[in-house]
């Protein structure tokens, strides 16, 4: 073979060799693009999910900081009990809402809270209501939001009742009604009126100690004295667990005008305008225990337009229904509560050790 002919083999086979891998180089070329262009699109998602998560940390801890810095009792903590948790059962006769674990309803996380043990909020219809039952050991009281219910005690016959006495009463709005049930005692609560509905808080609290004198207390607080600030309803009898039985008979509280109950236990209630706020005074000057727990329950009365916000607190916003455990507080604490719905807030306190 001539050079000149070995020379033109080479250059044939050089071009044809070109010829097949060149579109096989551009095909890699391609790939090579795409994949390049897959992590640039892929580094975008993950910056933006990167970014998006980043904004959620940083919106909650804005959140949580601005949350905060609105907080006086920065050390307290505050667990809203959102009525939509609360054990509930419609007899008819009996529509009821239970804060803590009663009759044929049990949650473990609600079952008592210092001396606080049943938080009912009930609507008895008209002719209807519970008939006579015992109770033992417990401080039982009624509060009363509307409509009329009228109290019995087993020993008084119907009919024979001759005016409101200490066995007989029937309360309306303001109303509040106390039981000690002590060594045993049987009552009745009905609702007698024609036609209207009773609604009313019914509340148990743990007595200091058992095997007390039965005995009823009733006391009516005026809804003028509420909107102004919290109204003071029951303080612990002022001579203690040692009280004798005269003392006992006296019933002196520690707060003057309010109900005495065998319990380092305060009770409060306010109604709050929208726009306005109360303070809680922790304890009330009234108790003994320095280190406190407080629940507060918003009552179910103006169609779920009453909302109230605890402490400053964002998160800590309650509506109708809806009660708060407050714990990590003591003594002379003051715990706000702002109105922050559009009709007036009824809020009762309940102040336990």
């Amino acid at each position: 073979m001539s050079r000149f002919t070995l020379w033109s083999a080479i250059l044939v086979a050089s071009i044809s060799t070109l010829i097949i891998i060149t579109p096989s180089l551009n095909k890699y070329t391609s790939i090579i693009q795409n994949f390049q262009e897959n992590i640039k699109i892929s580094n975008l998602f993950t910056a933006d999910a990167i970014s998006s998560q980043q904004q959620r940390q940083d919106s909650s801890m804005l959140k949580s900081a601005s949350n905060m810095s609105k907080s006086v009792l920065r050390q307290a903590t505050i667990t809203p009990h959102r009525s939509s948790t609360r054990g509930h059962s419609d007899h008819g006769w009996l529509n009821t809402y239970h804060s803590f674990s009663f009759a044929d309803w049990f949650n473990p996380k609600f079952t008592q809270f210092g001396s606080l043990r049943v938080l009912n909020e009930d609507r008895v219809s008209a002719n209807s209501g519970f008939p006579t039952h015992p109770h033992r050991d417990f401080e039982i009281f009624s509060y009363i939001l509307s409509g009329e219910l009228t109290h019995r005690d087993s020993m008084l016959t119907k009919g024979q009742e001759g005016g409101q006495s200490e066995k007989f009463y029937r309360m309306h709005r303001g109303d509040v009604q106390f039981t000690t049930g002590g060594t045993g005692i049987a009552h009745s609560e009905f609702n007698e009126h024609k036609s209207d509905t009773v609604h009313f808080l019914q509340i148990w609290a743990l007595p200091w100690k058992k095997g007390l004198q039965p005995r009823y207390h009733t006391r009516n607080f005026k809804d003028e004295d509420k909107r102004k600030d919290f109204v003071k309803i029951l303080s612990p009898l002022k001579a203690g667990e040692d009280a004798t039985a005269q003392q006992e008979k006296d019933a002196e509280a520690v707060l003057p005008n309010t109900i005495p109950i065998h319990a380092d236990f305060v009770m409060g209630a306010g109604l709050i305008a929208p726009g306005k706020k109360f303070d809680w005074a922790v304890g009330a000057n009234a108790t003994q225990q320095n280190k406190r727990k407080v629940f507060v329950h918003v009552t179910m009365c103006k169609g779920g337009k009453a909302r109230i916000r605890l402490d400053g607190r964002e998160d800590s916003e309650l509506s109708e229904g809806d009660g708060a455990f407050v714990e990590g507080v003591f003594a002379g604490d003051k715990l706000s509560v702002e109105s922050i719905g559009s009709e007036e807030a009824e809020v009762v306190v309940l102040d336990t050790a």
